[in-house]
């Protein structure tokens, strides 16, 4: 399973709630990829699906997904105390 964990608005800098290192302390401690983004600059935005292209592909080449089965692909918005966080994910 690839998963990439999105801290969304990064251009309210000055309203910011979690700090960068926490969201990627966060990620590295649980295996996922980690970006921040904001749709108003378009910042990192086509990256973040970029990114995540590239992890699917690379665990095809390496065997880990199998190309014959189909994968799902799903998006979950998580909305907590004004945070909000955008997973990706893609399950084999």
């Amino acid at each position: 399973m690839v998963i990439m964990l999105i801290g969304n608005k990064s251009d309210l800098e000055s309203r910011r709630e979690v700090k960068k290192e926490e969201g990627e302390a966060f990620a590295r401690e649980h295996g996922l990829i980690f970006m921040e983004t904001s749709a108003k600059t378009a910042s990192n935005v086509e990256e973040a699906f970029i990114n995540t292209a590239k992890e699917i592909y690379e665990k095809i080449q390496e065997g880990v997904f199998d190309i014959n089965n189909e994968v799902i692909f799903s998006v979950w918005i998580l909305v907590r105390s004004g945070r909000s966080l955008l997973l990706v994910t893609s399950c084999p």
